[in-house]
């Protein structure tokens, strides 16, 4: 069975739940006020509706914090921060990046993903930059 069957890399609430997992292993961590484990999940949220989701689309994987009251994701302090792709999709182009021997270019990932070239080109950027040694700058 490949890696990219697992039910994290084609559901947006599963892909949550991974990296979740492996990021936050002690619990949840506030990025805002750094507190460990005291923060509840917050069901059923929406966005607000537009043309093309009526209803808005469900805010998979959020947190709140108990002490500062502030709103979070896993996403926040990652590379995955700032984007409006799918964290399965970063999860697939994460895949196909490190597994392929000599590397992918960014317009082989934009056939693959079903994406347009210029994001997968942020995308290819942004792991590489994650994979670059060294110390790792906080992404602005």
């Amino acid at each position: 069975m490949s890696v990219l069957s697992a039910p994290y890399m084609h559901d947006e609430a599963a892909a949550f739940a991974h990296v979740e997992a492996m990021l936050w292993a002690d619990g949840p961590v506030c990025p805002h006020c750094g507190v460990v484990d005291r923060a509840y999940r917050l069901e059923g949220v929406r966005t607000k509706p537009s043309k093309k989701n009526p209803e808005g689309k469900e805010r998979h994987g959020l947190w709140k914090c108990r002490e500062c009251r502030k709103q979070f994701t896993v996403r926040k302090g990652t590379i995955f921060e700032e984007s409006h792709l799918p964290l399965h999709l970063w999860l697939q182009a994460i895949h196909l990046m490190v597994s392929s021997k000599k590397g992918i270019s960014s317009n082989q990932l934009h056939r693959v993903l079903g994406v347009t070239l210029k994001t997968a080109w942020f995308l290819s950027h942004r792991i590489r930059e994650a994979m670059r040694s060294g110390d790792l700058s906080p992404m602005v």
